[in-house]
């Protein structure tokens, strides 16, 4: 019996409505309307007798039907880098459009505002965000300095933010999505000290745009030095760096890669350095670098990169759109941090590339 009475509980629980919770009162339905949303006058005893069959049995508003019923439009700004012939950031762009095809149905509807690599068009694209009235930002952060100015003004709106790709800011209100840069960093230390016994001479290639200023490529770097600062019996390895500009790659030379055993590239252009090896039949370098650029992908396969570390960016842009529509759209509590898995990429899984 006692069972039974548990199954007839658990079934009210799971459809008690407005309704249902008006005849277990003995009240109208308007009247326990009024007291969920605390409008217009009622009786304490009603009062009383409405939320104590909602603290017993439970009740949850219908937040979507709520919305569709009253057409309801959520506005998110999209604030990102232009995306024209750069693979990352069309990746990103496919994934935020997937979650927007997804919850179109719910209201979403996206605005777009594009920046080019440079700190003035970043500047002129700011005061556009600024003054769009929206109800929530995706933001992609490159420019470090002007990007915490930038969130330090849009903070006032005091609307729910998002970043993704990178993370700039200690402020626990706002959203990341993307990996983790310095536990990268650390696993392609991780990565180029397999298997090795012998002294090893490491490059860091730094190519950087004109302005390279992203934190999360300053992460990755300070994460490979922090593994094998932890790791103190690796003394075998001996460090350099060389920093050249994405306008002069033709800067490249043979005296840059004289005894280098192992370069680390922190960003996507790894293929240049690939490339400059391949071209001069210098064999037996082990390279690490990140993403799943065309180029990148073609020199893995040709075993002259070793190692990808896979950002899973249009994973980032879905998650991006997706945690705003939970927690405006739904209301849920969800978690501001939500890092991607570190995925290496060698060229025997990397099954797409064996298809093409």
């Amino acid at each position: 019996m006692q069972r039974f009475k548990e199954s007839i509980n658990l079934k009210i629980i799971n459809i008690i409505t407005i309704k249902k919770i008006a005849e277990l009162a003995n009240v109208s339905p308007g009247t326990v309307d009024r007291i969920i949303h605390n409008r217009g006058q009622v009786a304490q005893e009603n009062v009383d007798k409405v939320n104590a069959i909602i603290e017993q049995y439970g009740y949850k508003r219908n937040i979507l039907a709520s919305n569709l019923a009253l057409n309801k439009k959520f506005h998110f700004a999209v604030f990102l880098p232009q995306y024209e012939n750069l693979e990352y950031w069309k990746s990103q762009i496919a994934g935020i459009e997937k979650a927007a095809i997804e919850f179109s149905k719910f209201g979403i509807v996206l605005d777009y505002f594009f920046y080019d690599f440079n700190i003035s068009s970043f500047k002129e694209s700011v005061k556009k965000v600024l003054e769009f009235d929206c109800d929530a930002l995706l933001f992609a952060p490159i420019f470090y300095e002007e990007s915490v100015r930038f969130l330090s003004e849009y903070e006032k709106k005091n609307t729910p933010i998002v970043m993704i790709d990178s993370n700039i800011s200690n402020n626990d209100q706002h959203a990341y999505v993307g990996q983790d840069a310095f536990q990268s960093g650390y696993l392609a230390g991780r990565l180029i000290s397999f298997a090795v016994k012998n002294e090893r001479q490491i490059l860091i290639f730094k190519i950087t745009r004109e302005i390279e200023s992203t934190s999360v490529y300053l992460q990755r770097i300070d994460g490979f030095y922090s593994f094998f600062k932890d790791h103190e019996e690796l003394q075998n390895f001996k460090f350099s760096e060389v920093t050249i500009k994405d306008s002069g790659i033709d800067q490249l030379n043979l005296e840059m890669f004289s005894g280098i055993n192992s370069v680390f590239v922190p960003n996507s252009r790894a293929y240049i350095v690939a490339r400059f090896l391949e071209q001069n039949n210098i064999k037996g370098v082990r390279i690490i670098g990140y993403d799943l650029l065309k180029e990148n992908i073609e020199y893995l396969n040709k075993g002259v990169i070793d190692f990808l570390i896979n950002q899973r960016p249009e994973e980032q842009g879905y998650m991006g759109i997706n945690h705003l529509y939970k927690k405006l759209v739904l209301q849920e509590t969800v978690a501001n941090t939500h890092y991607i898995p570190l995925e290496i990429i060698l060229k025997e899984n990397y099954f797409p590339a064996r298809k093409s």
